[in-house]
């Protein structure tokens, strides 16, 4: 929802950067590669004992993550770039949940429950997007939803910077991505049909 409603008032920093970035010869695939990397070091950092550094890791990844896509856009955009940044982001993802999972092995189960969301509603939206013959600005046709990446980085930074708290905001986000998969669903049965 913030990805596509809240956008317009980050992608002028987001733009700047951009283009800082290809006039200093960068590609966009490069730029996909160091936010995979920083955000990809999130998991272990936040399992190490630092917070607040973790969390700081992934907006900066995210942050980055925007940035190459703006590149790819004021340069030529490339089917593998969008291959790697969509697999990346899910690794980013998969680093942030592993690393509270090894610090509260308590609530593994909950955090279980919030992969499978995050699968259903990423297969919905990675399916629509591929079978659907609407393009939006990426490429290929992005369905918004209650939870998109920035959501999903405000409830990992909260259970990562709020550690009582993060059975319940674990929970919550299992709630919003399975309602963000519905949402997905309902809409591409009104699409494709």
């Amino acid at each position: 929802m913030l990805d596509t409603h809240a956008r317009k008032w980050v992608q002028p920093s987001i733009e700047r950067t951009a283009k800082q970035f290809l006039k200093k010869g960068l590609s966009a695939n490069q730029v996909t590669v160091g936010a995979f990397i920083i955000g990809s070091a999130t998991g272990l950092v936040y399992y190490s004992g630092s917070p607040v550094i973790a969390v700081i890791l992934l907006w900066l990844s995210g942050f980055l993550d925007a940035v190459d896509g703006t590149m790819a856009r004021l340069t030529k955009p490339s089917p593998f770039g969008t291959v790697m940044d969509v697999t990346f982001d899910r690794i980013v993802e998969i680093s942030v949940i592993l690393g509270i999972a090894f610090l509260h092995p308590d609530i593994m189960w909950a955090l279980l429950l919030l992969s499978v969301s995050i699968i259903i509603s990423m297969t919905i939206f990675l399916t629509v997007g591929a079978v659907s013959e609407k393009q939006g600005m990426k490429s290929f046709y992005y369905q918004a939803g209650l939870a998109e990446r920035t959501e999903g980085f405000i409830l990992f930074s909260i259970m990562m910077l709020f550690p009582s708290f993060v059975l319940w905001t674990t929970l919550l986000f299992v709630g919003v991505e399975l309602y963000t998969g519905l949402q997905r669903f309902l809409e591409a049965k009104r699409l494709l049909s």
